[in-house]
């Protein structure tokens, strides 16, 4: 009965965020900022950038500075004919590791060149990041084929770095597309949920009924094939929730209060979680209340959040689940089939 039409679904992640640098990194984009590149000795060899510990040893890497590039050598590259908004550079290009002069070790990061100029033992140069565009950011720089192939002045020279360094903190923002291959139970439940349909199987060890996408007991721990699926009603209990205030954050849509709850389905003895309740403000909802699933309409619905990992969610397929009206469940009936 598994439906293969649902075998994937692009996820698409965002968020911001702000990661403090530690003093190795803070000390390197500060002086990106500045325009000079470096790395940090450790025993016989400059390994740039600077790393907090030796690769070899996991000792400190201390904090012996030194100058590095702004010029260095092509090793090995694989060329970018398509990027993406996310790269850092918005035509063809290639990565490449690059030894920088007075550097034992690569650094790998954008060349802008042309494909035929590429090639192992290519030099290249720093190209920095001027005025208002500089943020103490690895983009700061971008690499391009020399103008003048002899070594750097200056690389292998000591650098003192300040006792604060300017950088210290780097917001970023995570974007981030992948494809969530859905195992055979995730397509069956994207199939049901697309047609309106909720189902459990029931185990023929406990007896118990286990919501969703899920092919095992979470009891005994055996595998549930098709002839232990069980069609079950949208009516159930709330057994569980949070209230939830919103905070500013990109992408908010939610500006009130609002309730994310558990339901135990009528006939089954998991919980499907984080469902919305709807008819009602969040101050009335409660454990024990009967509510009745509310689908969205057939041309509406989808299952772009599903995953292998949300056995129970509904995706965009409900629109939540409203009050019956009817008497709350006594907690008895509920509490101890919850799982």
């Amino acid at each position: 009965m598994t439906d293969t039409s649902y075998d994937m679904e692009p996820f698409h992640l965002q968020f911001p965020f702000t990661r403090s640098l530690g003093s190795t990194m803070s000390t390197f984009f500060s002086a990106l900022a500045e325009g000079q590149i470096i790395g940090v000795r450790i025993g016989d060899r400059v390994v740039a950038p600077p790393m907090e510990y030796d690769p070899e040893t996991g000792a400190d890497a201390g904090s012996e500075w030194v100058k590095v590039g702004p010029k260095g050598t092509v090793g090995t590259w694989t060329w970018v004919p398509e990027p993406t908004r996310l790269h850092p550079v918005q035509e063809p290009f290639a990565f490449a590791f690059i030894t920088l002069d007075g550097a034992d070790t690569p650094i790998l990061h954008a060349v802008k060149a042309s494909e035929d100029q590429l090639a192992a033992g290519l030099r290249v140069e720093a190209q920095f990041k001027t005025g208002d565009d500089v943020n103490g950011r690895i983009d700061d720089i971008v690499f391009v084929p020399a103008s003048d192939p002899s070594p750097s002045e200056g690389a292998g020279e000591a650098y003192t770095a300040p006792a604060e360094p300017e950088v210290q903190m780097m917001d970023a923002f995570c974007d981030l597309v992948y494809v969530d291959n859905f195992a055979p139970a995730t397509r069956e439940w994207a199939a049901a949920l697309m047609q309106g349909r909720l189902f459990g199987r029931r185990c023929p060890k406990c007896d118990r009924m286990i919501i969703g996408a899920n092919p095992m007991c979470s009891v005994d721990g055996i595998f549930l094939g098709d002839g232990a699926v069980v069609e079950l009603e949208g009516t159930g209990v709330v057994s569980n929730f949070t209230v939830i205030t919103p905070t500013p954050y990109p992408g908010q849509k939610e500006t009130e209060p609002f309730v994310r709850c558990s339901i135990m389905i009528d006939g089954a003895d998991a919980v499907i979680g984080q469902q919305e309740i709807v008819g009602v403000p969040a101050s009335e909802v409660r454990v024990g209340m009967r509510v009745a699933i509310e689908w969205a309409p057939e041309g509406e619905r989808n299952v772009d959040d599903l995953g292998n990992g949300n056995h129970g969610a509904t995706a965009g397929a409900v629109r939540g689940w409203r009050p019956t009206g009817e008497p709350d469940e006594p907690a008895e009936n509920y509490v101890e089939r919850m799982m």
